[in-house]
C-alpha cells in the first residue's frame, strides 16, 4: 500500500446505531478531511444531516435505530430492567438483525465502491470482507474495548468479578462467538455469492491470528481505560474522537436565560435509552431535585424525558451540544453510554450514572473507579432517595470533584483524533511500526 502514502484518499466510515455512535465518527471524518481526504459516513438515513452540515458526504445504509429502541420488548426492559425483559428484547434485536442483515450487507458493498480505505465500527464488524474483496485496508475502529485479553471480563458482565486471566479470556471469546454464530450463514453466503470469497472458517474472523489481525483504532482515553499489555501491534487507544461544536450553533433564548437566572444547574437525559413512557422517571427525577433544592437541565432524548407539568426551577430541553453545554453543569446524571460518558468526563463535573444494559454498567464502573462520580445505580433500583444522595454527594464531595475537574482537564488536552489520523496514515501506507507507540 506505500503507494498511498502522501496522496488523499477516499474514505468511507460505516457506522450504525444512535447518535452517540454516529457522532465519534463523523469527528474522525472531519480530521481526515483536514488531512485532505475525501470522506464519506455511511450510516442511517435519520442521521445524514448529522454528516453534511459538517461537509462530509453521506451515504445511507438500512435500518431505523429509534425502531429498535422503540420496540415492544426494548420498551417493557428500559421500563422495568428486569434480566427476562432484557433476554426477550435481546432475542427481538437479533431476529431483526438477521431480518436486516442482507440489506446491510448489500449496502456495505455499495457504499465502499472506489474508496481507498474502509472503517467500520463494532456494529459494521462484516464490511472488512469488502474491503478483503477490493483489496484496500479495512479499519476497526471501536468505542469499547472489545479484543480479548487477561485482564479484565468481556464488558456486560458485572464488572466486580475477579476469577483470573483464564476466566476473562473465555468470557471475550464467548462474547465473540455470541455476536458471529447467529450471523454466521448470512455473512458466508454473501461472502461467496456477492464478494466471490471464501467462507470464514467456523469461528470467524477471532481464529485469525497476529499476523493476519485487522488494525484496530479504540477511540476512548488511556487515561480511562489502560490499554491492556496482551493487546497486540494491530491495536492502538487513541483518545477520544471528539466533535466540537459547530461555531454557527446557538442555544435557544430558552435555554440561555435559564443558565444566566442561577446557580449551574443538574443535567439530566438518558439519551437513546429513555423508555417511552417516562413519566415514572421523570417524577424520580423531579423528587430527587426537590429533596436537593437544585435546578436541572433535562434532555429528552429519544424518549419524552421531562414530559408533563415542571417547576420553574427545571427546564426541559431536545437537545444541546454536550461539548457546550455539561461544562456549565453542576452535575451530570446519565445513562452511561460511551459517548456521554466521554464528553461527562472532559467536562470537569461529577456524573452519576444509571446504566440500562449493553456497555453502560462497564463505563459506570470506569467513571466510579476513577472517582469522577458515585457507584452507579442500575436503572432498575433506581428512586428519588438514591438519587438525591448521589446529587448530594456529586455537588458536596470536594475531593470528587477536585478529581473530576482534573480528569477534565487531562482529556482536554488529548487529541484522540489527531492521533487516530496519523495512525490511519500508517496504516494505509503499510507502515504499522508506530502503532503501538
Amino acid at each position: 500500500m506505500g503507494e498511498r502514502r502522501g496522496r488523499a484518499m477516499r474514505v468511507t466510515i460505516i457506522t450504525a446505531g444512535s447518535r452517540g455512535d454516529v457522532q465519534p465518527y463523523v469527528a474522525l471524518g472531519m480530521g481526515l478531511k483536514r488531512a485532505g481526504h475525501k470522506v464519506a459516513i455511511a450510516t442511517h438515513e435519520t442521521f445524514r444531516e448529522g454528516v453534511t452540515q459538517y461537509g462530509l458526504e453521506f451515504a445511507p445504509i438500512s435500518g431505523d435505530p429509534r425502531a429498535i429502541v422503540a420496540s415492544p420488548a426494548s420498551d417493557r426492559w428500559l421500563v422495568s430492567g428486569r434480566m427476562r425483559d432484557m433476554l426477550s428484547a435481546g432475542r427481538e434485536f437479533a431476529r431483526g438483525m438477521r431480518s436486516l442483515m442482507d440489506a446491510l450487507l448489500a449496502d456495505y458493498w455499495r457504499v465502499s465502491q472506489g474508496s481507498d480505505l474502509v472503517i467500520f465500527s463494532a456494529v459494521a464488524a462484516p464490511a472488512w470482507s469488502v474491503a478483503e474483496r477490493l483489496g484496500i485496508p479495512a479499519v476497526g475502529a471501536f468505542l469499547q474495548p472489545l479484543h480479548r485479553t487477561r485482564e479484565f471480563p468481556a464488558i456486560g458482565l458485572p464488572s466486580g468479578i475477579r476469577l483470573g486471566g483464564r476466566f476473562n479470556v473465555a468470557t471475550h471469546v464467548i462474547t465473540q462467538q455470541l455476536a458471529w454464530q447467529p450471523f454466521r450463514r448470512q455473512i458466508n453466503a454473501w461472502r461467496r455469492t456477492t464478494l466471490g470469497l471464501a467462507p470464514m472458517p467456523m469461528r470467524g474472523p477471532y481464529a485469525r491470528g497476529p499476523r493476519q489481525a485487522i488494525p484496530t483504532l479504540y477511540a476512548f482515553s488511556p487515561l480511562v481505560v489502560r490499554e491492556p499489555r496482551d493487546w497486540g501491534p494491530s491495536i492502538r487507544v487513541t483518545g477520544y474522537w471528539i466533535l466540537e461544536v459547530d461555531p454557527a450553533w446557538r442555544p435557544s433564548p430558552e435555554l440561555e436565560a435559564f443558565l444566566a437566572d442561577g446557580p449551574p444547574p443538574t443535567y439530566v437525559g438518558f439519551g437513546s435509552m429513555t423508555p417511552s413512557n417516562a413519566q415514572r422517571c421523570t417524577s424520580i427525577v423531579l423528587e430527587a431535585l426537590r429533596r436537593t433544592r437544585q435546578r436541572a437541565v433535562l434532555v429528552r432524548g429519544w424518549g419524552r424525558l421531562g414530559c408533563g407539568t415542571l417547576p420553574d426551577t427545571v427546564l426541559a430541553i431536545d437537545d444541546a451540544p454536550h461539548e457546550w453545554l455539561l461544562p456549565r453543569m453542576a452535575a451530570v446524571v446519565h445513562h452511561g453510554g460511551s459517548g456521554t460518558t466521554a464528553a461527562a468526563l472532559r467536562s470537569g463535573v461529577p456524573s452519576i450514572v444509571v446504566p440500562m444494559g449493553f456497555d453502560q454498567p462497564y463505563w459506570a464502573a470506569r467513571v466510579a473507579a476513577l472517582g469522577a462520580g458515585p457507584a452507579a445505580c442500575h436503572r432498575r433500583h433506581l428512586n428519588a432517595e438514591w438519587l438525591a444522595s448521589a446529587i448530594q454527594c456529586a455537588l458536596s464531595d470536594q475531593p470528587m470533584r477536585a478529581r473530576a475537574t482534573e480528569i477534565g482537564r487531562q482529556l482536554r488536552s488529548e487529541r484522540g483524533v489527531d492521533v487516530a489520523v496519523a495512525a490511519l496514515h500508517e496504516i494505509a501506507s503499510g507502515d504499522r511500526s508506530n502503532m503501538t507507540a
